[in-house]
């Protein structure tokens, strides 16, 4: 198709395996033996948008600029599909082997069309060196002390895997798992959590089961297209929300690309406000946006933004302009190697605990969980929604309730429905969810997703922040039950939805 509409060129990443995070940095890294740059480029996955009749194939389109595709470009896209006639393909042009490097030139329909099969490591692999000290971290890698463990999930990532952090960095090849690509993921389901990593998280002692061997000290998965990512350290579990704080707080000192300080920093609503801490902490400017990494990139371009990340397992800089789990990896073993770098002939390594412990001492913790209510009837989670923006009217209604339900829960100070207006583009975007902040810098969040025929999905973000570092240090559950509590009552969760417990709790 793209030599029939005139294309000159298209790259393809050799065997067709290219991660989401190196498609962008492509774009805007590489240059062609012609001296030609990308103008966008087409990612075919699983991962977005599912289409295709079992729904495991998606297409994306990424501008120029690395980053998705805005609204305003997918909307016109949309409209197109409404009017167009007929397509342009030129069917008689001959295979190309993408399993080998190298340029193909055609004589297509519209004159020349080349075809430029490339490593699809190479780009990537250079600007991580850019970005990171890479023998500071070999020097941990290879420390006897240290180990180590990846889990690719059969995804994509695992060719940067074994690139990267075998052949760059000196990790034995015996550390990663799942990291031969498979079109079926091995039959897994490639989510980087701790419900779907199961391998990963046996191994590093979270398993139900003791593992077989003593747990590595650091442990890590990425999602089908890599861009994804989870942070383990032994019997140890750090949220998505922890770790974009604690790169932010580390990364001028651990992260040669970051050196002369950061921009600012930005995360998505629904992710818990460890990160505001940090940016209050260090002087740095502060973004809240919806969920989306478009709205980070806007702010990456207009160099307002460094380092960003989403409850939801991504985390990313403005190297790019898509989230990346390998970045993520390499920004903690940077962390960790910086802090062990008088350590490697000492009794102890620092560990990552250590420092989500350290950190959680400075800058207090913030509490966290997800309640995922899947497949509710869409119509009774409209109706929730509506009550939950109606309590909001009276703020004394609301601490009346929350007092008859937990007297040790602090009094709700704001009550909105979060809307974002783009400092880049002036852009509004309403009804982004329904926040009740508390005047202890605890949170209650409910979202919507989802309202088609399969029923809805509500998700509900509870956040309780703890600044006495005495109290930093216990039991999830046990220090959320309370606004746990005044969560599902103040909702009416059960009367509206039926449900008695969630789907999932993350």
């Amino acid at each position: 198709m793209a030599a029939a509409n005139g294309v000159r060129r298209v790259w393809v990443g050799q065997n067709g395996l290219l991660s989401t995070p190196a498609v962008s940095a492509v774009i805007r890294e590489r240059v062609g033996a012609d001296g030609s740059k990308a103008s966008g480029a087409f990612i075919l996955t699983a991962s977005h948008n599912p289409g295709g009749p079992h729904e495991d194939f998606g297409i994306k389109y990424n501008m120029e600029n690395g980053g998705p595709a805005p609204e305003t470009i997918t909307d016109k896209i949309y409209a197109n599909t409404k009017t167009i006639k007929e397509y342009l393909i030129a069917e008689d042009l001959p295979d190309v082997d993408i399993s080998a490097v190298g340029v193909t030139h055609f004589n297509g329909p519209e004159g020349d069309f080349d075809v430029d099969v490339f490593d699809s490591t190479n780009d990537y692999v250079k600007l991580m060196r850019a970005i990171f000290d890479f023998e500071s971290i070999r020097k941990l890698l290879v420390s006897p002390k240290f180990t180590f463990c990846y889990d690719a999930l059969n995804g994509v990532a695992g060719i940067y895997a074994k690139r990267i952090f075998v052949e760059e960095l000196g990790a034995k090849e015996s550390s990663l798992i799942n990291c031969i690509p498979k079109e079926d993921f091995g039959g897994g389901h490639p989510d980087p959590n701790l419900t779907y990593a199961k391998e990963l998280v046996t191994r590093m002692g979270l398993g139900k089961s003791s593992p077989q061997d003593e747990p590595p000290e650091f442990g890590a998965a990425a999602d089908g297209d890599a861009d994804r990512n989870m942070i383990l350290g032994k019997r140890f579990f750090v949220t998505p929300s922890d770790s974009v704080a604690i790169i932010a707080a580390n990364a001028v000192e651990a992260i040669p690309y970051f050196a002369s300080g950061l921009k600012g920093v930005a995360r998505s609503m629904p992710t818990s406000a460890a990160l505001d801490v940090v940016a209050k902490n260090l002087g740095l400017k502060f973004f809240e946006v919806p969920t989306g990494w478009k709205f980070f990139g806007n702010l990456m371009d207009a160099g307002l933004c460094s380092i960003c990340g989403e409850e939801s397992f991504g985390t990313g800089s403005d190297h790019i302009r898509e989230k990346d789990g390998i970045w993520a990896v390499l920004a903690w073993l940077s962390i960790l190697a910086y802090k062990n770098k008088n350590n490697f002939n000492g009794e102890k390594l620092v560990t990552v605990e250590d420092i989500v412990v350290q950190h959680w001492a400075t800058y207090g913790r913030h509490y966290y969980t997800r309640y995922d209510y899947e497949n509710v009837d869409a119509a009774a989670a409209k109706e929730l929604m509506a009550y939950l923006v109606n309590l909001q009217s009276s703020l004394s209604d609301v601490n009346k309730i929350v007092k008859e339900i937990r007297t040790d829960v602090s009094n709700v100070v704001q009550a909105d429905e979060f809307e974002y207006k783009d400092p880049v583009d002036g852009s509004i975007s309403k009804h982004q969810g329904i926040r009740y902040l508390f005047e202890d810098g605890s949170r209650l969040v409910f979202r919507l997703s989802g309202t088609g025929s399969e029923g809805a999905t509500i998700r509900l973000y509870i956040e309780q922040y703890e600044k006495d570092s005495s109290k930093t240090q216990r039991n999830s559950q046990e220090a959320l039950a309370p606004l746990v509590d005044v969560a599902l009552k103040l909702s009416k969760m059960q009367e509206f939805t039926g449900r008695s417990a969630p789907t999932v709790i993350t």
